[in-house]
């Protein structure tokens, strides 16, 4: 962004100059001559008018290159996003940098297991579960807040579940339900989960047992 402006000045302060030059104004003295000839004239402005037309083609790139820029980094901040429906085969990425036993969904920046637990356990071993996992050699995980949990599902998939998008990379998903970290306001005793049967999200008794599938990055589910 300097360089830009330098730049900017640089080609601003060199207009002036030419600008000073044809018209005769304070500071130049030519040597030959107090005055151009109207033949000098004619030259200086077609120049001028030259280096004006170049300063408007730098400026025009400088303007689209910052637009592409900012472009770029929204894109690749994808936690910042949650205003895109893409395809399948854009929306998940499995991850080689967790051994590809990760999955990063685009439309919402959040990176999941790809397989997750598939035995069902109570509301307190399923939060701590995902807070000592490793997966893919990362710690850092979490339970899902019931939004981050339900943007899994794909409305139009029905039951018999489970209700994921077709063509989904992840594995072992079951049609069942998965605890979310999110409280349920109405009844403390019980949480947020989410039925990958039916894509239906309820408040579930904390003596329940449901899986989990564990979430990394995003905010935290208890501020959801």
């Amino acid at each position: 962004m300097e360089r830009r402006g330098y730049l900017t000045v640089s080609l601003g302060t060199l207009v002036l100059g030419c600008l000073l030059l044809v018209s005769g104004g304070p500071g130049v003295t030519p040597v030959e001559a107090q005055k151009p000839t109207p033949q000098q004239q004619q030259q200086l402005q077609q120049q001028l008018q030259q280096i004006l037309e170049k300063l408007d083609q730098i400026q025009a790139a400088m303007n689209k290159s910052e637009e592409k820029e900012k472009q770029e980094t929204v894109e690749e901040n994808h936690t910042i996003r949650w205003d895109q429906a893409l395809p399948v085969g854009q929306r998940f990425v499995i991850l080689p940098a967790f051994n590809s036993d990760a999955v990063l969904d685009k439309e919402t920046g959040l990176v999941w297991e790809k397989s997750p637990q598939t035995k069902a356990i109570g509301a307190s071993s399923a939060r701590s579960g995902c807070v000592n996992k490793a997966v893919g050699g990362r710690k850092g995980w979490r339970l899902p807040s019931v939004s981050e949990l339900a943007s899994l599902v794909d409305p139009s998939m029905g039951p018999p579940g489970p209700t994921l998008p077709q063509g989904h990379p992840f594995q072992a998903v079951q049609a069942a339900n998965y605890w979310s970290g999110s409280a349920f306001a109405e009844n403390p005793a019980q949480m947020w989960g989410v039925n990958f049967q039916n894509g239906g999200a309820a408040g579930v008794s904390k003596s329940f047992e449901q899986r989990v599938w564990c979430v990394r990055g995003g905010m935290s589910a208890d501020l959801h």
